[in-house]
């Protein structure tokens, strides 16, 4: 199989970032759109997947197995993922090809469709397949909403229980996040074949579902489908159990203090700064010409 070495792939990283600092604000937005549906696709499949596996360990393997489809259709497909964008936009900048204004106006613009798309699928799946009715002719949350549910609370109440050690946690855990994320980008990268970039992104993917790391974009769909369930079906606080009771549900403001802002930072220092960075100060003076 063909591959590009490092210093190649570093520069074919900065190209890519001049190229998607030219991209429009409606090209930045459909694509961050699809690029947050795709990966809300990993998301639900990871959720379907792991419902009613009660070994912790093989739980873990098999939602990080399915997870990576979104990311393995985000690259092969030319969407636009903040996490990844985090990494390659930057390049660009470095090597001083484009402003670091328009690193932010990448961002931002990615950001925002990206929760859109997300937001869109998890009403989907929350509509959907995470309900089922009932004998007495009434809609309920099924097990596979539970699951769901259960994924939302464990990513934001129970940081929230235990005040800034939770959200230190969560933080912690957004910066292995996006390290393993964008190591996936340069093994895509570093492919020249279809095949190689597949496996290039699905085991670092895997790894990072299944050691429990956080994703900003994933959860703009975890968080919201659990929302979702919680408040259209309230009577599944009772049984869902004590989080959910103490808090009175899940409130956006939760979902945001508690698990998408602290993720979203930890993101962008785990992108940007320890492969980014990193990658550029190591390849920069070797990086082809043209």
């Amino acid at each position: 199989m063909a591959f590009n070495a490092p210093a190649k792939m570093v520069g074919m990283l900065g190209n890519t970032g001049v190229a998607k600092s030219k991209l429009s604000v409606f090209q930045l937005l459909v694509r961050g759109f699809m690029a947050g549906a795709y990966i809300a696709i990993g998301g639900a499949l990871c959720t379907v997947c792991i419902t009613g596996i009660t070994t912790a360990g093989i739980s873990k393997l098999v939602g990080g197995a399915v997870f990576p489809v979104g990311l393995i259709a985000i690259v092969l497909t030319g969407m636009e993922l903040f996490t990844g964008d985090c990494m390659i936009v930057p390049m660009a900048a470095m090597m001083k090809k484009v402003t670091w204004g328009s690193v932010m106006r990448v961002w931002v613009w990615v950001y925002i469709g990206n929760l859109v798309g997300s937001l869109f699928y998890a009403y989907i799946m929350a509509a959907g397949p995470f309900v089922s009715g009932q004998m007495d002719g009434a809609m309920a949350v099924n097990g596979f909403g539970i699951t769901a549910i259960n994924i939302a609370v464990g990513k934001t109440l129970a940081y929230k229980t235990v005040g800034m050690g939770g959200l230190w946690s969560c933080f912690i855990k957004a910066i292995g996040c996006n390290f393993l994320v964008n190591i996936a980008i340069l093994l895509a990268v570093t492919a020249d074949d279809v095949i190689g970039k597949f496996f290039g992104i699905w085991f670092p993917i895997m790894a990072f579902v299944a050691t429990g790391f956080e994703h900003c974009v994933a959860n703009m769909y975890f968080l919201p489908a659990g929302k979702f369930l919680v408040d259209w079906y309230p009577a599944t606080i009772t049984k869902i159990g004590s989080f959910l009771e103490a808090n009175g549900g899940l409130s956006w403001g939760d979902i945001w203090m508690w698990n998408i802002i602290p993720v979203t930072i930890g993101n962008i220092i785990g992108g940007f700064l320890f492969i980014g960075v990193a990658y550029y100060l190591m390849f920069r003076k070797d990086v082809p010409a043209d």
